[in-house]
């Protein structure tokens, strides 16, 4: 994308900004394209303004219907940022309080104290209602929130930890804030969302979506696929996570919800300018509400991730739905937003923060064709434990891993993850070996010795540190 000259004097740093940064996203992005198989749709904005967007690959990898900015994705848990702003305008109308506890409306459970602010910063405890779905529900039916509620009521599971105690990411929490949803307004959470939200801020290509999803009714859908490393094809998601496509899919709150990289710049301005909440109650939303002590150690707002790294404050949520992969984020003080919508599963979260990174003109390493090189090295100097700087939906963290030796090979080894291989491209540089965008860069002192290393992955390049308490 390339903007033509202007002759207007006062428009020349504007544009000569965004020719720039222009450039930089398209190398940036055609490498992530063509090099490490990203398909999806991606906007830039600055101060709300668009200085990037694009669509890359195909909305059906199996008609080859290719995407365009109006196509829909299923945006997963960014669905929570939604429902959390329902939550607080009942509260602005006083209709709600922080205090209510379930209790109050939902009787049936026994997790009677658990409070509404303790649902909206995932301190509530409460445990994982998709597993009673998924082992007591008749999977020739479709759940919804009521179900999910009596499996709840009737099956007891423990809470996690006492309310307020500790922090773990929970979508049930958002079902049972949608439900609270439905109980004060006397609307679906479908009709709310339309009415208080989605019109109001001319979100036309927005909606909440249960299954079916009918294509006739949503022409512009993108279909979720994920490779299969057996036939070396995309495949349709929903035959591989079947019960996403079925017995889940009348649940809400959590997610369900698909929308385009323009409505969701609406939606990140609303976050902003709170034409719908308060502007006290907006700020609550976007500030840290709670923070997790122990590892990993992550801060949330209302609904949000809120926080701040090296790169600026900012307030974030990515999102996940098989097939699909999302990120929404604002970096706060510069006022630059970046979505990021996927649907192969591509990495949206990591390719959301070099774009970032680049819209903020600090340095990326773009992408290029990494080559293997027969070369001498000996392994066991470059093994050691390591705290890697690597986001992992929820979570932004620093994640334990150990560059290991096997066979006179390296290897990136971590708990939960398999081991990679390291392929050496030069006496100090290796890039991982299963495809993705992600080098280890070593560097030496005069005497041969490992004196810094450095992770690169997705274009951002970070110093990482020997931690040998981290396993």
């Amino acid at each position: 994308m390339k903007f033509k000259k202007v002759l207007f004097i006062f428009l020349i740093p504007i544009v000569a900004f965004a020719q720039k940064n222009s450039t930089d996203f398209e190398d940036y992005m055609q490498g992530q394209s063509s090099l490490y198989g990203f398909n999806g749709n991606v906007l830039i904005a600055k101060n709300g303004q668009i200085i990037y967007q694009k669509s890359f690959g195909y909305a059906d990898f199996t008609t080859k219907k290719l995407l365009d900015k109006n196509t829909m994705f299923d945006i997963g848990s960014i669905t929570k940022e939604f429902t959390a702003v329902g939550i607080l305008s009942l509260i602005d109308q006083g209709k709600l309080s922080y205090a209510d506890t379930l209790g109050k409306f939902f009787p049936q459970l026994p997790y009677t104290n658990i409070t509404i602010r303790q649902l909206l910063t995932h301190t509530s405890g409460i445990p994982d209602g998709y597993e009673l779905v998924e082992q007591y529900f008749d999977h020739e039916k479709v759940a919804d929130n009521n179900d999910l509620i009596n499996l709840l009521a009737t099956y007891k599971p423990a809470l996690y930890f006492t309310p307020g105690t500790d922090l773990q990411y929970s979508g049930t929490g958002f079902n049972l804030l949608a439900s609270i949803i439905e109980k004060i307004s006397g609307q679906s959470y479908s009709d709310f969302m339309n009415e208080h939200i989605f019109n109001p801020l001319g979100m036309s290509q927005t909606m909440v979506a249960n299954f079916p999803r009918n294509e006739k009714i949503l022409p512009n859908l993108a279909h979720g696929f994920m490779y299969e490393d057996s036939t070396k094809k995309y495949i349709p998601a929903d035959s591989i996570f079947h019960d996403w496509a079925t017995y889940f899919t009348g649940i809400t709150g959590e997610g369900m919800i698909i929308s385009t990289t323009g409505d969701l710049l609406k939606w990140d301005r609303a976050l902003k300018d709170h034409p719908i909440l308060s502007a006290a109650r907006q700020a609550e939303m976007v500030s840290v509400q709670a923070v997790k002590k122990t590892f990993p150690k992550v801060q949330f707002g209302y609904g949000l991730r809120a926080g701040k790294n090296e790169t600026g404050a900012y307030v974030f949520h990515n999102g996940w739905y098989p097939g699909f992969a999302s990120m929404l984020i604002r970096y706060v003080n510069e006022d630059v937003t970046v979505i990021v919508l996927s649907n192969n599963l591509s990495h949206a979260e990591f390719l959301a923060d070099g774009l970032a990174t680049i819209a903020l003109n600090k340095k990326i390493v773009m992408p290029y064709v990494h080559v293997e090189k027969n070369i001498k090295y000996l392994p066991l100097k470059y093994a050691g434990k390591y705290l890697l700087p690597l986001m992992r939906p929820p979570y932004m963290i620093n994640f334990p891993v150990e560059i290991i030796v096997r066979n006179s090979k390296l290897f990136i080894h971590g708990p939960g993850i398999s081991d990679i291989e390291l392929i050496p491209e030069t006496a100090t540089q290796f890039f991982y070996g299963d495809g993705s965008d992600q080098q280890i860069i070593f560097t030496k002192d005069n005497a041969g010795n490992i004196q810094k290393v450095f992770y690169v992955g997705y274009g951002l390049k970070k110093e990482i540190i020997k931690n040998n308490t981290v396993f």
